[in-house]
């Protein structure tokens, strides 16, 4: 099996990088680039939502990314402890019928020996907003990384 680092035991800095990573992946919306952080018989629970493996990872971010138009996203490093990282995010879409959201969140992830996240628990709420109230426009510029996203 490959290593996926950084691996855990977590450091502050390595579970910055390791929130970095997924918020660069989740931002690229490629379902499968996504799906590789994951272990084989990953477990999630997204919202109301239970998903197992890498292919009902797959289906399920090809579903989300296929209602959630122009998605951009950003992650904060929440806590962490040996093989685990606890993440507050925030990201931005539309619907179908142009409809701007922005989603609050909290993620509690689990990580193999290998650096492959294991479990993933998503709490979820929806703000509807104006396109005008937009913050979130595009992946995370340089300049900002290892920065907080402000609450509102």
């Amino acid at each position: 099996m490959t290593d996926r680092p950084p691996l855990p035991p977590f450091t502050r800095e390595t579970a910055g990088q390791k929130v970095q990573a997924a918020e660069d992946a989740w931002n690229t919306r490629d379902p499968h680039k996504v799906s590789l952080a994951y272990t084989e018989d990953s477990v999630w629970r997204n919202r109301d939502t239970f998903v197992t493996g890498r292919a009902g990872i797959v289906e399920f971010l090809t579903a989300k990314w296929g209602r959630e138009l122009d998605y951009a996203l950003r992650k904060d490093l929440w806590a962490f402890e040996g093989d685990r990282i606890a993440v507050r995010f925030q990201y931005e879409s539309r619907d179908t019928e142009g409809q701007w959201w922005r989603s609050y969140g909290n993620e509690l992830w689990e990580f193999d020996e290998h650096g492959l996240m294991s479990r993933r628990e998503a709490s979820i709420n929806d703000v509807r907003i104006e396109e005008e109230q937009r913050r979130i426009l595009g992946p995370r510029p340089e300049a900002e990384r290892g920065r907080s996203f402000p609450l509102r």
